[in-house]
């Protein structure tokens, strides 16, 4: 037994230090350079029929309880959004800002939902800090052009942030 595994562990550290097809380390080689393609290789493809066709998905997110607060930080590109808000259901996910009118201005003022995935059968229990949800959404200039103030409505209340 002593020898089968002298062996065994010669051949491994012999075959690692070599630069043969049988090392383990050389099976698949070193990167190279490939063209970038205008499709996602991460993403399947979408096929209009057949097995792999799936439906679009539809977001079914829920109003969130109440806003707590709305900031609006200037970048050179435009402005990211940060909304913080207090859902009435613990562990909910996937928050986001749904704008309302297609994200036109009405009057200056762009309009946004606070929406965030709630699980069903979720405990009302718990403090208003497991609950705080926050979320960030980023505009263009070109979005904000005509804008004056930014709203983010939620169940009870609306905060919003001037220019």
């Amino acid at each position: 037994m002593r020898i089968a595994l002298s062996a065994l562990l010669i051949s491994t550290l012999a075959l690692s230090a070599c630069q043969s097809r049988w090392n383990p380390v050389n099976w698949f080689g070193s990167d190279e350079p490939v063209p970038a393609g205008e499709v996602n290789p991460l993403l399947p493809q979408r096929t209009s029929q057949g097995l792999l066709s799936r439906p679009e998905s539809v977001y079914e997110g829920t109003p969130v309880q109440k806003v707590v607060s709305v900031e609006v930080a200037r970048t050179r590109e435009g402005a990211i959004i940060t909304a913080t808000g207090v859902t009435i259901f613990q562990a909910a996910y996937a928050v986001k800002l749904q704008p309302r009118n297609d994200g036109k201005p009405e009057g200056g003022v762009i309009t946004y939902d606070l929406l965030a995935l709630q699980p069903p059968g979720s405990p009302y229990a718990g403090t208003e800090q497991s609950r705080t949800v926050t979320v960030a959404h980023a505009l263009t200039n070109q979005q904000l052009e005509g804008v004056r103030a930014i709203q983010v409505v939620a169940v009870e209340n609306a905060r919003q942030a001037r220019r």
